[in-house]
């Protein structure tokens, strides 16, 4: 490789995010607090005894820039350095729009 493309190749290592972070995809629950929403993640587990599925929920609060997203939004989180004593994640993309009927 010439170094020309090398160095291309270097800076679009740097545009990839982080493959060693946490990546999880859930539901919206709260948009009331400014640059912040709170985002449920449902996961499900077999039980070790039983062999029964478990479903077990858990909710973060991720970073939301701009404020666009709104309860009943889908979005994938991300793992991220302390942004503050609760939120650990931000938000990387939207998977699905809430739709009222």
């Amino acid at each position: 490789m010439t170094e020309s493309t090398q160095q291309g190749a270097d800076a679009e290592a740097h545009k990839k995010p982080h493959s060693f972070r946490r990546k999880m995809v859930g539901k919206v629950v709260s948009a009331k607090m400014k640059k912040t929403i709170v985002v449920e993640v449902v996961t499900h587990s077999k039980d070790p005894l039983y062999g029964k599925y478990v479903r077990s929920r858990s909710r973060y609060k991720a970073h939301d820039e701009k404020n666009q997203f709104k309860a009943g939004d889908q979005v994938e989180i991300q793992e991220h350095r302390p942004i503050s004593r609760d939120k650990r994640f931000i938000v990387t993309r939207l998977v699905k729009k809430f739709v009222e009927e």
